[in-house]
């Protein structure tokens, strides 16, 4: 029996955008519930908070599991549905460790351009101007980063010809950096790499990133 999966969702979500990707890249239908971030807080009411005990989107309910943060969401899909294995790869002992390093790493955009992006868009407090500082530096990282690997023939961020979870966690703050005053004109090789993953099959869009 095939069970329904349901999304608690908003659409200009960072995060949430990351798991309608990754159920798009896999061919997964879904039920989407929408959750008023912005202006209504509806992600801080109690009865999210029965849902997410940290009242934070997204949230998946497959069957009686329900999976908070959007990451765990992203390795779970991988690790349920993706009978390829190549989104969350195992066959080397080593891979999971560079895919989470690179997890970790998104988490730390998030943290500074996704800041920049929520203090522009929707007035969220932040230190903005630090936040910018902290994401042009993240980027000069990644952009050394995919610059070395193309010239080993790498695509991605981590080893292998298909690209992880660690690419889709980390691909939609960079793909919107610039809605909070983070330009990437100074970083070509993530430039070609956000090009490569809307060139993936089955990619899906969101208000602000575009088809490839």
């Amino acid at each position: 029996m095939t069970r329904e999966l349901t999304l608690y969702d908003y659409e200009l979500s960072a995060d949430c955008y990351q798991v309608r990707l990754m159920l798009g890249l896999l061919g997964l239908d879904h039920h989407r519930v929408d959750v008023e971030f912005h202006p209504g807080r509806e992600h801080e009411s109690e009865w999210f908070a029965q849902l997410s005990p940290l009242r934070r989107l997204p949230v998946l309910l497959d069957g009686d599991l329900t999976v908070c943060d959007a990451q765990a969401v992203l390795v779970y899909l991988a690790t349920r549905y993706d009978e390829t294995g190549r989104w969350y790869p195992c066959e080397d002992p080593g891979l999971p460790a560079v895919v989470t390093q690179w997890l970790g790493f998104a988490r730390a955009f998030t943290a500074s351009s996704g800041a920049a992006r929520l203090h522009d868009s929707f007035g969220e407090p932040t230190d903005v101007a630090a936040a910018r500082r902290t994401a042009h530096q993240l980027l000069r990282v990644l952009d050394d980063h995919l610059w070395f690997g193309e010239q080993q023939g790498r695509a991605w961020l981590c080893p292998g010809a298909h690209p992880t979870v660690a690419d889709i966690a980390l691909f939609p703050e960079v793909a919107l950096s610039e809605e909070g005053g983070v330009p990437r004109v100074d970083y070509p090789s993530v430039r070609r790499w956000t090009d490569r993953v809307k060139c993936v099959d089955r990619f899906v869009t969101m208000p602000g990133i575009f088809p490839g």
